[in-house]
């Protein structure tokens, strides 16, 4: 699994962390069932805290997309992505409207960066 965070953006490190790791998910990188590298390994090879790890595999866990297990780590729930389906079509929708409209591909992610 390839995670990349980057400390110069504003957002924290433990979401730039979930965010890659939902990513992944999402896009069946990762599947049910499967663990997570441990929280040092993976602090250890990003160059970040422990903290910083745990903090978004909680968040993740937040979410329902992972389970942690204490001696076994995080591991990713059978349920996790049970509305990516819902999600491709909504994009594939947007992407449709964005064309008639004449919009590329950056000024879509402008608009929904502003939605956030």
């Amino acid at each position: 699994m390839l995670v990349r965070i980057d400390p110069t953006l504003p957002q924290p490190l433990f979401e730039q962390l979930a965010a890659a790791i939902r990513g992944a998910i999402v896009r069946g990188d990762i599947v049910a069932g499967e663990r997570l590298p441990g929280a040092r390994e993976l602090a250890a090879s990003l160059g970040v805290n422990v903290h910083t790890v745990l903090h978004g595999y909680q968040e993740l866990r937040d979410q329902g997309l992972v389970e942690l297990r204490r001696g076994r780590g995080a591991v990713v729930t059978s349920t996790a992505v049970p509305e990516e389906a819902d999600l491709r079509s909504a994009i594939v929708a947007v992407q449709s409207a964005g064309r008639k409209l004449g919009l590329g591909g950056d000024d879509l992610s402008t608009m929904i960066r502003e939605g956030y």
